[in-house]
């Protein structure tokens, strides 16, 4: 159990039985009466937020989530389907719930599901994952120089902004969280 003086912004509680993560936390002390703890709330499922008052008697449950190390298999109908490693469980995401993890989202990646209280809530991916240009302009000698980008499509639909060197069918590691290019991929 947590106290309201445990709460802290990342924390998750659990909620009329649903998840909950903390995105903004105040401590507030009035001149007269008991504390007071702000706070912002995210629905973990919903992903409605919300304000909330708590007083420092308050206590909260820790949601029960869990990260289980799965592999991406395929897309069907506008759902992502995963088989955990382990015991070849198969678990379905929604579009909403893969969110901009379908960007990087390539046949067995390894990526980690998690789950609140047995059902999945969301993907977290590794750092870099390494994708083929399907599509991209021609580069002309000298463009290198004034240090441009350009756009190129990834394997996943995925357009991303790259030196004027790559071409199309070549593989460049990318970075998941801020979605940038980092360097080619030999073989």
């Amino acid at each position: 159990m947590y106290n309201a003086s445990d709460l802290k912004k990342g924390l998750s509680i659990k909620i009329d039985n649903e998840p909950y993560v903390i995105t903004e936390f105040n401590f507030v002390k009035p001149g007269k009466g008991q504390a007071l703890y702000r706070s912002k709330l995210k629905n973990m499922i919903t992903g409605s937020q919300f304000e909330r008052t708590f007083r420092s008697v308050d206590t909260f449950e820790p949601a029960d989530l869990r990260e289980r190390k799965m592999q991406y298999l395929y897309k069907e109908e506008g759902s992502y389907c995963f088989m955990d490693i382990e015991n070849y469980e198969q678990v379905f995401l929604t579009e909403d719930q893969a969110g901009e993890a379908k960007n990087y989202l390539i046949d067995n990646l390894d990526v980690q599901i998690l789950f609140f209280e047995d059902r999945p809530l969301g993907i977290n991916l590794p750092n870099f994952v390494d994708l083929i240009v399907v599509s991209a302009e021609p580069w002309a000698k000298g463009d290198s120089v004034s240090g441009k980008m350009k756009p190129v499509t990834l394997q996943t639909g995925y357009q991303i902004q790259v030196p004027p060197f790559i071409e199309e069918g070549e593989k460049i590691r990318v970075d998941t969280r801020s979605g940038e290019y980092l360097t080619r991929v030999k073989g």
